[in-house]
């Protein structure tokens, strides 16, 4: 929410509301029309190239631009998504490499916040151990990182009956210990629950379509708001932008009115149910 805050200190507040549209118009043609702050939630189709990659999500970032966001949503694996382990870890980076400084200059460049989710950090002890880091990078519109965020709570999954294993742990370093947002059909009804229990705004990027011969994703980038209303949904099949405003407002007027926050009891409550 500072995130906003700070955003909003450049736009003077001229209406309320919320307003989602699916951006598949030829660029330029959408512009939301109020001051508030809008934010973009992207989606995409990753693959191997980082270059290709890039050029997807320069066009989808230039996109959101015009359309009037002030911070672009890209979801994990923007910079790409490897076909076997070691193509994954071969093509990763540090935060200091190519493919974030050319983030950190497509930000100063467009002047706009960046949430980059989920890129493929070499972790602190690559030259010993090879494994990396799945990182939240969030980057200003002076080309600053400002925040990154380590994943902690790694996928590794036992399909048996589909003979399927994976185990993101095998190669990856747990960072944080909170649990980011899924996105799967039940991921839909996790990201409102989200939304109403902790009366946020919710924005998950996603991937869509086939990566390579061995990965398809499900899509579906998604915008809730704080009762749990989706106000935003790229679809299936297509990539794409929707356009947020987040009315701020809105949010302190529903936490006023409903202090879940105040309802929440202490932990020794609970341990007291055993």
């Amino acid at each position: 929410m500072r995130l906003f805050t700070a955003l909003r200190e450049r736009r003077p507040s001229l209406a309320a509301g919320l307003l989602a549209l699916r951006s598949k118009a030829a660029r330029g043609q959408i512009r939301m029309s109020s001051s508030l702050p809008v934010a973009a939630v992207c989606q995409m189709t990753a693959t191997p190239d980082k270059d290709a990659n890039f050029s997807a999500c320069t066009r989808l970032v230039e996109q959101a631009k015009e359309g009037g966001a002030s911070m672009v949503f890209l979801p994990e694996g923007f910079d790409y998504i490897g076909s076997n382990r070691e193509e994954t870890l071969v093509l990763s980076e540090t935060l200091d490499g190519d493919i974030i400084t050319r983030y950190t200059h497509l930000a100063r460049k467009l002047d706009v916040w960046l949430s980059l989710g989920g890129f493929h950090e070499r972790g602190h002890d690559w030259k010993t151990d090879r494994r990396i880091y799945n990182s939240h990078i969030i980057i200003n519109g002076q080309g600053e990182i400002v925040s990154v965020y380590r994943k902690g709570h790694l996928f590794d999954v036992e399909l048996t009956s589909k003979g399927v294993s994976l185990r993101e742990s095998a190669f990856t370093v747990p960072g944080t210990r909170l649990l980011p947002p899924v996105q799967t059909p039940i991921g839909k009804v996790l990201l409102r629950a989200r939304a109403i229990e902790t009366q946020c705004f919710v924005l998950a990027a996603a991937q869509v379509g086939a990566h390579h011969a061995k990965r398809t994703s499900y899509g579906h980038a998604l915008a809730v708001d704080p009762w749990g209303v989706v106000i935003g949904d790229c679809g299936g099949s297509d990539v794409g932008v929707t356009l947020i405003q987040i009315d701020l407002q809105a949010l302190q007027d529903i936490r006023r009115d409903m202090p879940v926050q105040q309802h929440r009891r202490e932990k020794d409550f609970y341990c007291s149910l055993d």
